[in-house]
């Protein structure tokens, strides 16, 4: 066992059984949890310096997010007591024509975080939110409702992004989704936060832009204190501030490449590592727009949900993390081992993988969007210097084939319209087409639009030798792009619309803003169309 290792498990028994104790305090949303409300303090600084969100909209109504604090990077600053705040939700920016108030109390127990589920609102609607505080009001936000059950909206347009490493690159693309008129939604695929150490030089491969606020994140604190040093950003917030999120998460919410209750490095035991998981599932659940539905439990969560936008889009945002089984042949780009046969082998895992199923088969929606994270579309990379073996990375769907022929071959039976998967993780921009079986000839039953990093891995490049190879090897890949951005989707009831938006660098700010990419699917044939 090395020493990192030793270290994480010392300040699992030490820190992280705190963090697990303190996950009994989401019981402080229960009415019965009786709890003394302090005198609002006097503030000694902006206490809303995490901004405000929102997030997962409803024909009826969304949630609201914010925080209190006077130190996001310290302890906070503020009475261990539950503090009374008020809200508001308005039709119009000056919170003149009120749709909605009232009060919530920002307990400690959930580090001063609250969010409202605002119901009684107009579907397909702008609103504007803000919380006030000891007679200091919050910055203003924007959200919107989705549109009512059993009507077709003319069009619905959302971003996919995700993979924002503090250290690597700036959140100037978020600025540009915050730009972005008329969004529906942001849909945020994961890595919201890194959990690696501070590099102040490096930051794995790529030079430090800035620096991380502490070692490696082990502890609730240490999580907390990350997710503050992100929202802080100010880019980041004004993309919330802009537009409701829907949120999932990958792997870095964690730790890097975890499965379900395995750890990726080598020695942490299934014990420590669900103290480590309920750590980070507070912290994420804390800074996040979330419902009360997405509560942890521990290290366990439900964050797989759905979403309807009307009859145009049915949208199930997914969790490809918590439920899978362990990564095969030892994780990483490897040729194919005998694991990776298994017949029984789960992404999804039987719960989530059941009511997706059953999701699928009953939407009438034009559109059956799949929002996850990992790659579903076969990418064989091949090996450099003329090595012509298949070669897959063990993390992405290409490691569990049979799910994935499970997953399409059920589209293609049930007649699951207009399949689009929404992806992320890879730090650069797919495009392809979904087969049940890459080996046989056979009719495609959806597309994939993997979104590039927002900042991970640095300023890119346009393409290279490897992505050049998989392009070559996988004739349904019909895109590639190497730089930093989202994707930009439209989508009506006759096509869907998708734009690969990239900045040229990260490395400094001011990038500017340009479209690698545009393609076209048509209802009802599921073929990549290129634009531009």
């Amino acid at each position: 066992m090395d020493s990192v290792t030793r270290h994480i498990l010392d300040l699992s028994r030490r820190g992280l059984l705190r963090g697990a104790t303190a996950m009994a305090a989401l019981a402080a949303t229960r009415p019965a949890f009786a709890q003394r409300v302090a005198p609002m303090p006097v503030f000694q600084s902006d206490p809303f310096p995490l901004g405000v969100a929102s997030g997962d909209p409803w024909p009826d109504g969304v949630v609201i997010w914010t925080r209190l604090s006077q130190d996001p990077l310290g302890d906070g600053g503020l009475p261990p007591e539950a503090l009374e705040l008020r809200w508001e939700v308005a039709e119009d920016e000056g919170f003149t024509r009120l749709a909605g108030r009232g009060t919530v109390l920002a307990r400690p127990e959930l580090n001063y975080s609250v969010r409202v589920e605002v119901t009684g609102l107009r579907p397909a609607a702008t609103y504007h939110y803000r919380f006030i505080a000891g007679g200091v009001a919050s910055p203003v936000g924007r959200t919107r409702t989705a549109p009512a059950v059993n009507t077709r909206p003319a069009q619905m347009r959302f971003v996919n992004a995700g993979c924002q490493h503090y250290e690597q690159g700036l959140f100037t693309a978020w600025r540009h989704v915050a730009a972005e008129p008329d969004l529906d939604f942001v849909f945020h695929y994961g890595d919201y936060i890194y959990e690696g150490p501070a590099n102040r030089e490096r930051s794995g491969n790529f030079p430090a832009i800035r620096s991380h606020n502490s070692p490696a994140v082990e502890t609730l604190d240490a999580y907390r204190r990350r997710y503050a040093l992100y929202q802080l950003d100010a880019d980041l917030r004004a993309a919330h501030h802009a537009h409701p999120f829907l949120v999932s998460f990958d792997d870095h919410e964690v730790d890097n490449n975890w499965a379900a209750a395995v750890s990726a490095r080598v020695g942490v035991s299934p014990a420590d590592f669900a103290l480590l998981k309920a750590a980070a599932f507070q912290a994420w659940y804390e800074a996040m727009p979330l419902r009360r539905a997405q509560m942890p439990n521990g290290p366990d969560i439900i964050a797989y949900r759905g979403i309807d936008w009307g009859t145009l889009a049915s949208i199930s945002v997914l969790d490809t993390r918590g439920f899978r089984d362990d990564q095969p042949c030892g994780d990483r780009v490897k040729p194919v081992c005998e694991e990776v046969s298994n017949p029984a082998a789960h992404v999804l895992g039987p719960a989530q993988e059941g009511w997706l199923f059953g999701r699928l088969a009953q939407a009438e929606a034009v559109w059956s969007i799949l929002a996850q994270q990992v790659m579903m579309m076969r990418r064989d990379v091949g090996g450099a210097d003329g090595d012509d073996q298949p070669r897959y990375d063990m993390d992405k769907w290409d490691a569990y084939p049979a799910a994935r022929t499970r997953l399409l071959n059920h589209v293609r039976q049930a007649r699951v319209p207009n399949l689009a998967v929404l992806t992320g993780d890879i730090h650069t921009a797919w495009a392809g087409t979904l087969r049940p079986d890459y080996d046989r000839e056979g009719p495609a039953v959806g597309v994939e639009f993997v979104s590039t990093s927002m900042s991970s891995a640095g300023d890119g490049r346009e393409i290279w030798a490897g992505p050049q190879r998989a392009l070559d090897r996988n004739p349904h890949i019909a895109f590639f792009n190497g730089r930093r951005g989202y994707t930009l989707i439209e989508a009506d009831e006759r096509r869907m619309e998708t734009r690969f938006r990239a900045v040229p660098y990260v490395s400094r700010p001011g990038a500017p803003l340009v479209d690698r990419a545009r393609f076209m699917v048509e209802a009802g044939r599921p073929e990549l169309i290129r634009l531009g």
